[in-house]
């Protein structure tokens, strides 16, 4: 079989992850197919991704009768469901990460609603990690101000985590002084670093989408024609701050113990606007040691027609940095388009948490009729 692009852009160094799990996409060997023809090694999900996996067809009734003897409460039960699909895709990707321990990991989120809570955060996090006991498994943490507390507290037991809902500079920064501070810890106790990891999660779409709809509000000549680059120009400086924190005397003292950087990974990688090349994301964020987590659409694409050039990361940095002058000059405040970003990313992922506990209340009924 022919060398696919995506197995190209894994030569570049960065692997390829998808963003949804179901158990259909486990049954019918679709995930299996994937990691052969699509090079997929690794795989994120949220409660958005497992709300729309559990209200469509059948493939969770069997389970959702087994559990008809046991009081539980809706959130108990859409756990015992979302476990075992993450338990089962863990085990496909063990051999995967058997061969590179840092691919072949499974996330699980925890309850958005804890976003802000640092203690509940932690608790959660160490919960689904002593209940999915696996190697190869990231509990996903929210970039908040309280949630990187509760990385570093994480990381500093030993647990691996996904920091996720990142989209500004100043929050990726804290992930990573996060994840450096709870390794020094972990070390001070005796902890062995190699059998920590960690990735970050920057969202790049929702970006364009926000900072793009400011700038059609200026109206401006000069402000228009910034449309569609910001996000590519946070994720590059993402990047280069990567470089810088994972280099120098701190970072090489814990590497000499076996630690591993924390690897950026561009999530949210799906174009939202149908003028732009909807392998943008994609194309212009490729680069070693690096994740790109993609929908099913995105893969598809892709592997259709994606080109991969080089390490387009660490193309246009200086420009990159002067994007962020023209923002401001036409009136763009970048503080707040990412925190109002990191707000309505919270809200979302609890609205779909909510509705999906709804939707469990109603098949876990309708089996049980």
């Amino acid at each position: 079989m022919a060398e696919s692009r995506l197995h190209k852009l894994s030569a570049r160094g960065q692997s390829v992850w998808i963003d949804y799990l179901s158990r259909d996409l486990l049954e019918t060997g679709e995930l299996k197919r994937m990691m052969k023809e699509d090079a997929v090694v690794g795989v994120t999900s949220n409660p958005t991704i497992f709300q729309k996996a559990i209200s469509q067809g059948n493939a969770y009734d069997g389970q959702l009768k087994e559990l008809l003897e046991e009081d539980l409460e809706p959130k108990e039960i859409f756990l015992r469901l979302a476990v075992r699909d993450v338990e089962n895709a863990l085990d496909l990707l063990a051999p995967v990460h058997e061969g590179n321990a840092e691919d072949g990991y499974v996330s699980i989120e925890v309850d958005p609603n804890l976003a802000y809570d640092t203690k509940a955060t932690f608790d959660e996090a160490i919960r689904f990690h002593e209940w999915i006991d696996r190697p190869n498994l990231y509990v996903k943490i929210p970039g908040t101000k309280p949630g990187v507390q509760a990385i570093e507290d994480c990381i500093a037991v030993g647990r691996s985590i996904n920091v996720t809902l990142l989209f500004s500079l100043e929050m990726h920064s804290e992930s990573m002084e996060a994840y450096l501070a709870g390794l020094e810890r972990f070390v001070a106790e005796g902890g062995d670093p190699a059998k920590v990891r960690s990735v970050a999660s920057f969202f790049v779409s929702r970006v364009d989408t926000e900072a793009d709809k400011r700038l059609e509000a200026i109206g401006t000549e000069e402000a228009l024609a910034l449309r569609g680059k910001l996000a590519i120009a946070n994720a590059k400086l993402a990047y280069e701050r990567y470089q810088k924190a994972f280099s120098g005397p701190r970072w090489e003292a814990l590497e000499a113990k076996g630690a591993l950087p924390q690897r950026c990974l561009w999530a949210s990688t799906s174009t939202k606007n149908p003028e732009y090349r909807d392998v943008l994301y994609v194309e212009e964020l490729i680069g070693p040691h690096t994740v790109n987590t993609m929908p099913e659409e995105t893969i598809q694409a892709f592997q259709d027609h994606g080109e991969v050039r080089g390490d387009t990361v660490l193309e246009g940095v200086d420009e990159a940095h002067r994007l962020f002058e023209q923002l401001a000059s036409v009136g763009v405040d970048y503080d707040d388009v990412v925190l109002t970003l990191e707000k309505e990313g919270v809200h979302k992922f609890s609205d779909s948490f909510a509705e999906l506990l709804d939707g469990v209340r109603a098949k876990h009924e309708a089996v049980a009729a």
